[in-house]
């Protein structure tokens, strides 16, 4: 017999080590956080007529609900449970392990930042750095997707650029105000989604509740603003320098990514890159969610429907790992989102 009893002794001590960490994970529970409202010029409250969210403040266009977000400047709260009134920093920090699981990127931050987005007027024309760019510019790359939970009718979204459009015509169009007939228009709806990388121009029009998964970044350059002026008669600031380094001037007339259309059985991969991953499902009364991987997290965004534990149509959950799923109560549709193994 190979090695002796203090090797096995050490051995047995550790896998009982193991399969206690493994017992108390598979109990844990699911986390929630309280959404961080954002004041925005060009938002609205649907959050409060379509999901029935108490807003901090009325009569206060709220463009912005920060779901899950790990910022200097701006932090999840746990709003119950075994790690209430923890920071999402405080998780990603003291129990990245415990409760995200291993082979995660290494960075300081959790890496992502979950939105909901109201914009009861069109957004500025804006693009994000790309990543070999962005430090030299002073800024954060950002990946994001949008997924549209509603949209009024004729609602657009600007996405890339017409055909024929070229740097040099866009350019001539900042100086005249004309950058509106530069940019390509699609009128999704409601269940379509988009995956818009660093680089490409964009904006969200008037009418629409979106659900946003990014990365976490809140650097943004405005190049265009439809040529409005505030109370006093000024143009809003905007970065065309910073944006004319960035603009992909090859991504002419891009489509939705998906269409929503009837229940699938099986869950759609909406969006994949190396930052995040997003799957739609849509789930029967009884059906379970549980995290794609047992031994890593994943969001789950409740698109409409409710899952077990009142987790109802717009909320954000954190599963962590070795969690034991949730299930729908209802016919449910949810949004996964996961972070691609390093």
């Amino acid at each position: 017999m190979r090695g002796s009893y203090s090797q096995f002794s050490d051995w047995h001590t550790e896998k009982l080590a193991n399969s206690a960490l493994l017992t108390n994970i598979s109990t844990m529970e699911e986390i929630t956080f309280d959404p961080l409202y954002m004041e925005r010029l060009w938002g609205g409250r649907a959050l409060e007529i379509i999901y029935g969210r108490s807003l901090p403040t009325p009569d206060v266009p709220f463009g912005e609900a920060w779901e899950i977000v790990d910022r200097e400047d701006a932090q999840s709260v746990v709003s119950g449970g075994k790690f209430s009134g923890m920071t999402l920093h405080e998780l990603w920090r003291d129990h990245r392990e415990e409760i995200f699981g291993g082979g995660l990127p290494l960075s300081d931050r959790f890496p992502l930042l979950i939105k909901i987005l109201d914009s009861a007027d069109d957004l500025s024309i804006q693009v994000h750095p790309p990543a070999a760019i962005a430090g030299q510019l002073g800024g954060e790359p950002k990946t994001e997707m949008w997924f549209i939970a509603d949209a009024k009718p004729g609602a657009k979204l600007y996405v890339g650029l017409r055909k024929g459009a070229t740097r040099e015509s866009f350019e001539c169009a900042i100086v005249e105000g004309t950058v509106a007939e530069q940019v390509h228009a699609i009128t999704p709806a409601k269940g379509d989604s988009i995956f818009i990388e660093s680089g490409r121009l964009h904006a969200i029009g008037a009418g629409f509740l979106i659900h946003e998964i990014q990365q976490n970044s809140d650097t943004t350059y405005r190049v265009f603003d439809w040529n409005r002026t505030d109370s006093a008669g000024k143009p809003r600031q905007l970065h065309v320098e910073e944006s004319l380094a960035c603009i992909d001037f090859g991504d002419a007339e891009p489509g939705m990514d998906t269409q929503g259309g009837a229940a699938s059985c099986c869950p759609t991969t909406l969006a994949t890159c190396p930052y995040f991953k997003t799957t739609l499902h849509d789930l029967a009364a009884g059906d379970i969610i549980s995290n794609p991987h047992p031994d890593r997290f994943s969001l789950i965004t409740v698109v409409s429907g409710c899952l077990e534990n009142m987790h109802i149509t717009g909320c954000t959950v954190l599963q962590p790992r070795g969690a034991k799923g949730l299930t729908a109560t209802v016919p449910t549709q949810v949004l996964q989102i996961t972070i691609p193994h390093t």
